[in-house]
């Protein structure tokens, strides 16, 4: 805002000059010389004040700092200003155009020395720009200070004919050097340009192309204006100042060109903005004229429902009719973003009929970006941390150089996209695309969301089992250690007291034998249950607990199982399994024979029981076949039952086990 309080009234400025001026010599209000310049100059001089003008606001608004733009401002100044010499025909006015003539030519040069940057090609460059300052000051200073009688105008005398300094200065020829160092920073900036042209590449390449083309004016201009003015004499005005024109033109349409087509200062989201907002304004407004006069017509002329409906339809259709300008503004002047927008919008079509998965949204957005680095991360609010696609957490930012726009839907944060900072001078395109990805990229985060929620509640299921197993480990090495070798000992003590009662207490020992099968029994159901807690089989591993199994078994049992040790609470639900589905085998599938198999295959153990039997196994409801499920669901695996009737059995368990 402050560039444009500064800009603007130098614009307004320019313009009231050339407005007034022209105003006043076309109405003769202000003495006007026969040999003045013809009409037809003025819209040259319209033209060459009006695009400098422009662009510069344009360059000012958007970086206030940047050289480039109060250059082109003054530039409209100083051409607004040319026709006052002649348009006033005095004395003073002429001799000050005589002076001020070189700058038509300093501001084109100086754009040429910073374009595109706003800096000099190098820091030796410092020392031409400082002599090119001098040059053009010490001419103008000598030239505003000449005696000599004005050739394009002669009958307007000199107010400084009788300058002694002048003639001595002037008549010295010091101005020639001056008048050198103007030709040679002439063709200083075409050089300048040539350098730039060298060490650029791509879209700063095509920049600096089209102020190549427009700066190769400005020294044939002055090579013109000399020449016009060896040959032709009192003709420099007429033949020369058309040509100035259309170089101070050409030189502005080639930075606005750099500006609004290869995106230079990121000017093309203004320029966008302004073509659509000002075509619909006009379609609007010619929609509600015709609107309000085809009824008025119809409802009779001041009718206030010829107003209202008017009004309605203008406003109902403010929204899609803004949608087609702006498509139809990026198909042709931001081709780039049309393209993009495109592309995301027909992903989000694809994402409505089910045909692409939401979490892609990342994959399109680099590509409609063209930034390999863009990276997409969602936001979960319970755990107050992002979330790549792969459900991996990220709780701070990267802190690795890339930039990152926070991503919104009706006000609620829902992931944030990392991306190269030159993106953030390419703000339309940017939250054009965000904008457009809303949806996918909401239903993506809710997906990523519910696969980290399932993971935490597997891994808490995979927690409780192992806490559940080591409470059952302690509980049978307590039952072992504790309760079972207290009875075994009591029915040793027993047994002592038994063998040292005298002769005459023999009516004892039938009770004491009694009391010993007693302890006996007990010391077998502790063994019992302490084998269902946690079968002590399992301490030299589960392969050898499958052959356990196996050599107690009623019918034969095959074994296969070349594992080595896993973790203690897959080994146990692994052997549950063995056991239910041998049980049922022997029990429900009158079978002949069993064969059971245990190995280790890309991270996870997997046991196969298959017997002959009847089949028609099924999984129901409190049934020992649904509690495997159940045990080993909770360990992350799967479990999966095939039994046709008549065909066997056969139970696979796959559980999942790093160790």
């Amino acid at each position: 805002m402050r560039a444009l309080r500064l800009a603007a009234p130098v614009v307004a400025l320019a313009t009231a000059v050339f407005v007034v001026i022209g105003a006043l010599g076309t109405l003769g209000v202000l003495p006007k010389p026969a040999d003045a310049n013809p009409i037809w100059i003025t819209p040259l001089v319209a033209l060459a004040v009006l695009a400098p003008a422009t662009v510069g606001l344009l360059i000012a608004i958007r970086q206030p700092r940047n050289p480039i733009a109060w250059i082109l401002l003054l530039g409209a100044l100083t051409v607004a200003s040319s026709p006052t010499d002649v348009v006033l025909g005095t004395g003073w006015s002429l001799q000050i155009g005589r002076a001020t003539w070189p700058a038509l030519y300093a501001w084109p040069i100086a754009v040429a020395y910073v374009f595109p940057n706003g800096r000099l090609p190098s820091r030796g460059w410092r020392w031409l720009a400082g002599a090119a300052v001098v040059s053009f000051v010490g001419f103008m200073t000598l030239a505003i200070l000449d005696p000599s009688p004005f050739e394009d105008h002669p009958s307007v005398p000199n107010p400084l004919a009788d300058n002694a300094i002048g003639e001595s200065l002037v008549g010295t020829g010091i101005w020639i050097p001056f008048w050198l160092g103007i030709l040679a920073s002439l063709f200083a900036g075409v050089l300048a340009i040539r350098l730039r042209l060298r060490r650029s590449v791509g879209i700063e390449r095509l920049q600096t192309l089209w102020l190549a083309w427009a700066a190769a004016l400005i020294p044939l201009g002055l090579l013109l204006c000399a020449s016009a003015w060896l040959v032709f004499g009192g003709l420099v005005g007429d033949a020369v100042f058309p040509f100035l024109l259309v170089m101070q033109a050409a030189v502005a349409a080639a930075v606005g060109i750099a500006v609004a087509r290869y995106r230079l200062y990121a000017i093309e989201r203004l320029i966008n903005r302004t073509l659509v907002y000002a075509l619909l304004t006009l379609l609007l407004a010619g929609a509600y004229i015709g609107i309000a006069l085809a009824l008025g017509v119809a409802l009779g002329r001041g009718s206030a429902w010829a107003t209202a409906a008017a009004t309605l339809a203008v406003a109902l259709g403010f929204r899609p009719l803004r949608s087609l300008v702006q498509n139809a503004v990026d198909r042709r002047f931001n081709r780039a973003r049309f393209d993009a927008l495109r592309q995301v919008r027909a992903f989000e079509q694809q994402v409505r009929e089910s045909r692409q998965a939401p979490e892609e949204i990342g994959a399109v957005l680099t590509q409609a970006l063209g930034d390999p680095l863009a990276e997409l991360l969602f936001w979960l609010p319970a755990s107050e941390s992002y979330a790549r696609v792969s459900g991996e957490l990220v709780h701070e930012l990267p802190s690795d150089g890339r930039a990152y726009s926070p991503i919104r839907r009706e006000g609620v944060p829902t992931g944030v996209l990392l991306h190269d900072p030159a993106l953030l001078q390419r703000r339309d395109l940017l939250d054009g695309i965000l904008a457009a990805a809303t949806l996918s990229i909401e239903i993506a985060r809710l997906r990523v969301e519910v696969r980290l929620q399932l993971a935490e509640v597997h891994a808490s299921r995979a927690r409780i089992v192992e806490a559940g197993y080591e409470e059952r480990r302690r509980l049978e090495r307590d039952l072992h250690d504790g309760a079972q070798q207290r009875l075994v000992s009591l029915g040793m003590r027993i047994r002592r007291l038994q063998r040292s009662l005298p002769r005459e207490a023999g009516i004892l020992r039938p009770a004491l034998d009694q009391i010993v099968g007693e302890v006996g029994s007990a010391i077998a159901d502790l063994r019992q249950i302490a084998a269902g807690v946690r079968p002590a089989r399992l301490d030299d591993g589960l392969a050898a607990a499958l052959h356990d199994l196996a050599r107690v078994s009623p019918i034969p049992v095959k074994v296969e199982a070349p594992i080595g040790r896993v973790a203690a609470s897959v080994e146990a639900a692994a052997y549950f399994v063995a056991c239910e589905a041998l049980t049922n085998a022997v029990k429900h599938a009158s079978a002949s024979k069993v064969a059971l198999r245990a190995v280790r295959e890309n991270g996870a153990l997997h046991v196969s029981v298959s017997d002959d039997g009847v089949g028609g196994a099924v999984a129901r409801r409190g049934s020992g076949l649904t509690g495997l499920h159940d045990r080993i669901a909770a360990h992350g695996g799967t479990l999966e039952i095939v039994s046709p009737r008549g065909g066997g059995t056969r139970v696979e368990v796959a559980i999942p086990c790093n160790s």
